[in-house]
């Protein structure tokens, strides 16, 4: 069964789905009519379709002889950024876009279900189709809390996602650590408030709030290896109403990041250090994180298979590269908790084609001509992971 040609024969369809999905973009958890799109398209393939974790969708394909369970997923959700392509399927919803691919995520994974589900007599075991929303905000969960790694247990995940650092016509994957773990703090610095003019009588927040700033480097630069990656980072810092006022208290935001297995630690030195400084400076402090995303690592051996499926698609293995790691997070890594899988860049950056602008960017675009990659990619992944 040639794959590569059944895929090159729905190109269209591809770029259909894609565009009908750019045209009309929902954010996280909003992604009703996404949903609903999906689940009509599903339902022509015969396949078992449910609504999931509130927007999302999963499709469970059973083939025809017994054998083990994988999942594939693919995120739904759009950002909330005022499209500038000048695309002529742009965006139809005022400050809302697919600026990171997940248009493209969509498309893919459905044609990939369509081709699988003709192929259901040669299929050993069940493949789950994940339609994953609120991946920016780490919506993962969701999907977990109401079973989707369950019945039938999931053995194996695969991911992919279309990554504008990677040339178009490149498939990227590393073994182990590949997207950072992601903690996001909100800090509290309470002083107290006062005249400016009388700097002695109050306790200026602002002054301890700067220094902390300043000392948590001291984390990444002298208390963690200089070969795992890790970057603490203040994004936001409110404080002050007026001139003459020494406020109560600072406000601050930011996220810890960290890209090697055991960077929990970095936590608790982060505190560490801000429970010092507001004692040197007599300030109080409120501390408390978020968990943005976990640490994506990839399983050692199905990384393997990728790079061997991915060279297969590509005719050339010298395309299939290992350059990316990064900082980003990624919520896939919630479904590697109990399952070994993998996640894979498939290379979209192709100036000619206007698509080598960085993820959320209002400019944003994708190379149309990678869809069939990453779809054949999920097919053959599929086969592989199977036994089929």
């Amino acid at each position: 069964m040639d794959i590569k040609k059944m895929v090159s024969e729905l190109k269209d369809e591809l770029i259909s789905l894609r565009r009908d999905f750019h045209r009309h973009p929902e954010i996280g958890f909003e992604e009703w009519k996404t949903q609903k799109k999906i689940i009509e398209y599903l339902e022509q393939l015969d396949v078992e379709v449910q609504p999931m974790g509130g927007t999302g969708v999963l499709a469970l394909l059973r083939g025809a002889q017994e054998g083990k369970t994988i999942l594939l997923r693919s995120d739904i959700d759009a950002l909330p950024v005022k499209e500038e392509t000048g695309l002529p399927f742009s965006s139809e919803e005022e400050g809302k876009m697919h600026a990171c691919g997940h248009d493209g995520h969509m498309a893919m994974l459905l044609v990939a279900a369509k081709i699988l589900s003709g192929m259901r007599d040669q299929l050993k075991g069940t493949i789950k189709f994940v339609f994953q929303p609120n991946e920016e905000d780490a919506g993962a969960y969701k999907m977990i809390e109401e079973g989707v790694m369950e019945n039938p247990k999931v053995e194996n995940a695969f991911g992919v996602h279309l990554w504008s650092q990677t040339p178009s016509g490149n498939i990227d994957i590393v073994p182990g650590p590949q997207m950072a773990a992601s903690h996001y703090f909100y800090l509290t610095i309470k002083g107290k408030g006062g005249h400016a003019g009388f700097a002695h009588e109050s306790i200026d927040p602002i002054f301890a709030a700067t220094n902390i700033v300043q000392s948590v480097q001291a984390v990444q630069t002298r208390e963690i290896n200089a070969l795992n990656p890790a970057v603490v980072m203040f994004t936001e810092f409110h404080a002050g109403s007026n001139m003459t006022i020494v406020p109560e208290k600072v406000e601050m935001k930011g996220s810890i990041r960290f890209l090697y297995e055991g960077g929990e630690e970095i936590l608790e030195r982060f505190e560490r250090i801000i429970k010092h400084t507001c004692d040197a400076h007599r300030v109080d402090y409120d501390l408390s994180y978020k968990v943005g995303n976990n640490l994506l690592s990839n399983d050692t051996e199905v990384t393997e298979v990728v790079r061997e499926v991915a060279a297969e698609v590509l005719g050339d293995a010298s395309k299939v590269t290992a350059d990316i790691k990064t900082m980003a997070g990624e919520d896939f890594c919630d479904y590697l908790q109990d399952a070994k899988g993998a996640f894979a860049f498939v290379g979209i950056n192709n100036p000619d084609a206007g698509s080598d602008y960085p993820h959320h960017h209002p400019k944003f675009n994708i190379d149309e001509d990678v869809l069939p990659i990453g779809t054949e990619l999920h097919i053959k992944m599929a086969l592989r992971l199977l036994g089929s």
